[in-house]
């Protein structure tokens, strides 16, 4: 009996609700271990801000150019790498039994996602904020509305990234299978989302694909800033669908963790 009652107590109780204790925990030991990862870091924050450079010079002759599609890269970019970054990191924290001893203790799935969103969402304001004030006061980017409103829509393709990253790595044995995902989940939003074309422009079918592909809705929420001088009703729609598609994924990515990879 008494045997019985000394296992029934070492063993953790379920965890059901978001804790934000053991959120902030989770989010503190993932910042402290990129902490120690100079090289991860300076991806996520300087990468962006690299390619952006590089394209303003790129169409160095002619500005209009780089005005056209610099705003819509600007939230591309950081979405590809924040995706690139934390379905790796992600992917190697289950690979080395880190995940399977975190969910062992009193830690519940949606802790753990919300700990690694909170901890990758923290360097992507860093990593947004860098690069729109990069395009907007160094390179010139001629935006007819706010910059903040640009910057809005790049930490949400950030934290998309992210919630996508965390999601896919569910389904991946290995970092380099994390990489493979990315032309299935990344490049068709890439070709579809409007920055080759308008969108209207497309096959009807390829035209009703793009209008459930979140990057669409951010590289239309992009253009309303490029184009208009207050908030649209439209830019808001955007903004709320691309919002929306993050917190939905997150939740996806928490229903299909797994402690170890097959």
């Amino acid at each position: 009996m008494s045997t019985t009652t000394a296992t029934t107590t070492a063993t953790p109780a379920p965890t059901s609700a978001l804790s934000a204790s053991r959120t902030l925990a989770t989010a503190a030991r993932v910042l402290r271990q990129l902490r120690h990862d100079p090289r991860t870091i300076a991806l996520m924050i300087l990468i962006p801000c690299v390619m952006l450079f590089l394209l303003r010079y790129v169409f160095d002759g002619s500005p209009r150019t780089f005005d056209s599609i610099g705003a819509s890269l600007l939230g591309i970019f950081p979405l590809i790498t924040m995706f690139l970054v934390t379905s790796i990191a992600t992917l190697r924290e289950r690979t080395s039994g880190t995940l399977e001893r975190l969910l062992a203790m009193p830690l519940g799935k949606g802790d753990l996602i919300a700990g690694y969103a909170l901890a990758f969402g923290a360097l992507a304001i860093i990593q947004s904020a860098l690069a729109t004030g990069l395009a907007v006061w160094f390179l010139g980017l001629d935006v007819t509305g706010s910059p903040w409103l640009l910057l809005l829509v790049a930490l949400l393709d950030a934290l998309l990234g992210t919630a996508l990253g965390l999601f896919v790595s569910a389904f991946a044995a290995s970092e380099f299978q994390a990489v493979q995902f990315m032309p299935a989940v990344i490049f068709p939003q890439l070709l579809l989302c409007g920055l080759f074309t308008p969108r209207d422009n497309m096959h009807p079918v390829l035209e009703a694909i793009s209008d459930v592909l979140p990057m669409s809705y951010a590289v239309d929420g992009m253009n309303e800033v490029l184009n208009h001088t207050d908030m649209t009703a439209a830019f808001v729609r955007d903004a709320l669908i691309v919002a929306g598609c993050a917190l939905l994924v997150l939740a996806l990515g928490a229903a299909t963790l797994r402690r170890r990879t097959a």
